[in-house]
C-alpha cells in the first residue's frame, strides 16, 4: 500500500518508490540484520510512541518516552 496512503495494499508502491512497502521493511531489515517481521515490530513499537507523544522534534537524536498505561491504545498488529 504504500503503508503510507491507506490503501490496503503493502506491495504496491502506487507508482512512487518513495511510498513504504513491504519491500522497504525486507531492505531496511537486511540493512540492520533483522528479520523483516523484527523490523515491523520496531517500527510499529515506535510510531506507538511518536503517536503517542505531545510533541514531535526533527532533531535526529530524539527520541520519544515511553508513554506506559498512559499511551493511546493501538490495535497490535495481527500475526502472519
Amino acid at each position: 500500500m504504500c503503508y503510507n496512503c491507506g490503501c490496503g495494499m503493502p506491495n504496491n508502491d502506487m507508482g512512487n518508490p518513495k511510498n513504504i512497502t513491504n519491500k522497504t521493511f525486507e531492505e531496511a531489515a537486511k540493512a540492520m540484520g533483522l528479520s523483516v517481521r523484527e523490523a515491523k515490530t520496531n517500527a510499529y513499537a515506535l510510531l506507538r510512541k511518536v503517536l503517542a507523544a505531545q510533541e514531535e522534534s526533527q532533531d535526529k537524536n530524539w527520541k520519544p518516552a515511553d508513554q506506559g498505561e498512559n499511551a493511546s491504545p493501538v490495535a497490535r498488529p495481527e500475526a502472519n
